[in-house]
C-alpha cells in the first residue's frame, strides 16, 4: 500500500489498473461487462474471508473458553497465555517448515499489493492464518486474505474472462479491503492513490469503476452475513477550537513516532529471527516471546486488535495513562516480534490498536482534547506509518469515532505529521531497509549446505 505502488496481477508481478487507451477512458459498455466479473470477485473475496474468520473464531473460542477450564485456568491465565502462543508457534513453524508451499512468502516482506504466492501455497497459508487469529498472534488477516483472494482470482477467472490478470488481482484487492473494512470508502480511497500515479486515460472514477463495484459488492457481502466493522461511537467533538489543532498534532505525533520507532528496528529483529537455523525454531520462539509478553499485557494486547480496540474504546475512563502507554508499547512489541519471527499476517489491524491506546492516553493526559479527535489522532499518526497512505489513515481515524466533524482538522494536522513519515523507515522489511526477502525454502536450503557434513 505504500508509495501508491501498483497491485501485481500474477504472482510475484506488479501490475496496472486502468484501460489500455492512453487518450480515452473504456466504453460504458466495457465498463458494465466487466462490472458483473468485478461483483463477483467482490462477494468470493467477503466469502473467503468470512470463512477464514469463522473457522479461527471457533478455534480461538475452543482455545480460550473451552479448553482453559478443563485445567482449571481461564484466558487471562498468565500460564495458559504463554502456553497456547508457545503451541501456536510451533505449529505455525512446523507448516512453514514442512508443508508444501511454505505459507507463502513472508508477511514482513510483503504489501497488501503483493506480490502473491502459487496455487499450492494457499491451504498451507490458510492453515497458518487461522492459527495465529486464533492463538493470539498480534497480526492481523489482511495480507495473507489478499493473497489467497487474488491468487483464487487469477486462477479461476483469468481463462473464463476476458480480463487481464493485471485487473483480476486489482479487484480482488479492492473486494477484499471492502470486506475488511466493511466499507467501499476505504477500498477507493487506496486505489485513488493508486491511479493517481498512472498514466492510463480517462476520468479517475473510469478507473475506479470496477475497484469500487468489487469493493463495494465485498462490503455489502460482510454487511448481509454480519461482518465486523471499525466503526465505533464516541462523544463528538463539538465546535473546532484552535487548541485542538495543536493538542491534536501533540497525539499524532507521537502515536507516528512509535510507529516510526518500531519500523527503524523491525530490519533488526527480522535479521535475528531469519539468522536461526530453521522457521520452526524462529517461529516457535516467536510464540514463547508473545507468550511472555500476553502476560505482561493480558488478553487485551492478543490478537488482531481490533475487538481489543473497541474494548478500550467501549470504557475511555477505565484505564489509567500508565495502563494505556503499557498496552501501546506490548502491543507494538508483540507486532513486531510476531512479524520477524514468520508468522503470517497483516500489520494494520494491530497498530490500529496501538494508535486507539495512544489516543486514549492523549485524551487522558490533555483534558482538553476531545476524545473523538483523540482517538483519531492516535490512529492517524501510527496508521500512516504503517500504509504510507494518508487517505486510508484519515478514514481509520474517522471511522474509529464514528465523528464527521474530526475531518477538517485531521487533514491539517496530517500535513506535518506526513513530512515526518514520508522520508521515515517504512513498517517492512525490503532491499530500501536493508534486507532482502529470503523465502523459507531457501533459507532452509542454505542453513543445510552451510552445516553439511563432508562425506568420508
Amino acid at each position: 500500500m505504500s508509495d501508491g505502488a501498483g497491485a501485481p496481477g500474477t504472482p510475484g508481478a506488479a501490475a496496472t489498473t486502468g484501460p489500455a487507451d492512453p487518450a480515452a477512458g473504456p466504453s460504458v459498455r466495457k465498463l458494465a461487462t466487466l462490472a458483473i466479473p468485478a461483483i463477483a470477485i467482490g462477494i468470493g473475496s467477503a466469502l473467503s474471508l468470512h470463512l477464514l474468520n469463522w473457522l479461527a473464531e471457533q478455534l480461538q473460542d475452543f482455545l480460550w473458553t473451552t479448553l482453559p477450564g478443563t485445567f482449571g485456568a481461564s484466558e487471562a491465565t498468565p500460564w495458559w497465555i504463554f502456553t497456547v502462543l508457545t503451541v501456536t508457534g510451533m505449529a505455525v513453524g512446523l507448516i512453514v517448515w514442512l508443508v508444501p508451499g511454505h505459507a507463502g512468502p513472508d508477511s514482513a516482506t510483503t504489501e497488501l499489493s503483493g506480490p502473491f504466492p502459487e496455487l499450492k501455497a494457499l491451504p498451507s497459508i490458510a492453515l497458518v492464518v487461522v492459527l495465529g487469529l486464533a492463538g493470539g498472534v498480534s497480526l492481523g488477516p489482511e495480507n495473507p486474505i489478499i493473497a489467497i483472494n487474488a491468487t483464487l482470482s487469477i486462477v479461476l477467472l483469468a481463462r473464463f474472462a476476458k480480463v487481464p490478470q493485471q485487473q483480476i488481482a486489482a479487484l480482488a484487492i479492492a473486494g477484499t479491503i471492502g470486506a475488511l473494512f466493511g466499507t467501499p470508502v476505504a477500498a477507493a480511497l487506496v486505489f485513488t492513490g493508486m491511479v493517481g500515479a498512472m498514466k492510463s486515460g480517462g476520468s479517475l472514477w473510469d478507473r475506479l469503476f470496477l475497484p469500487l463495484a468489487a469493493a463495494g459488492a465485498g462490503a455489502a457481502t460482510m454487511d448481509l452475513i454480519g461482518g465486523q466493522k471499525i466503526a465505533f461511537t464516541l462523544e463528538p467533538m463539538g465546535t473546532l477550537e484552535p487548541i485542538y489543532l495543536l493538542t491534536g498534532l501533540v497525539v499524532a505525533a507521537v502515536s507516528a513516532l512509535l510507529g516510526i520507532a518500531a519500523a527503524w528496528v523491525f530490519p533488526f529483529v527480522h535479521r535475528a529471527f531469519h539468522a536461526l537455523p530453521n522457521p520452526f525454531i524462529a517461529i516457535t520462539l516467536g510464540g514463547m516471546v508473545l507468550g511472555v509478553l500476553g502476560v505482561l499485557g493480558g488478553p487485551i494486547t492478543l490478537f488482531k486488535g481490533l475487538d481489543q480496540a473497541g474494548q478500550l474504546l467501549s470504557d475511555p475512563d477505565g484505564y489509567t495513562p500508565l495502563q494505556l502507554a503499557a498496552f501501546a508499547g506490548i502491543k507494538v512489541v508483540a507486532l513486531l516480534i510476531a512479524a520477524s519471527a514468520g508468522f503470517r499476517g497483516g500489520r494494520i489491524f494491530p497498530v490500529v490498536f496501538v494508535g486507539t491506546a495512544i489516543g486514549l492516553l492523549g485524551y487522558a493526559v490533555l483534558p482538553e482534547l476531545p476524545i473523538s479527535l483523540a482517538v483519531a489522532c492516535g490512529a492517524m499518526g501510527i496508521t500512516l506509518v504503517a500504509t504510507r497512505d494518508g487517505w486510508i489513515s484519515i478514514f481509520i481515524g474517522v471511522a474509529l469515532g464514528g465523528d464527521i466533524a474530526v475531518i477538517a482538522p485531521l487533514c491539517i494536522i496530517i500535513l506535518p505529521i506526513w513530512l515526518m513519515v514520508t522520508k521515515a523507515p517504512e513498517l517492512v522489511i525490503s532491499p530500501s531497509n536493508g534486507e532482502a526477502p529470503v523465502s523459507e525454502r531457501s533459507r532452509w536450503r542454505q542453513w543445510r549446505l552451510r552445516n553439511r557434513r563432508p562425506r568420508g
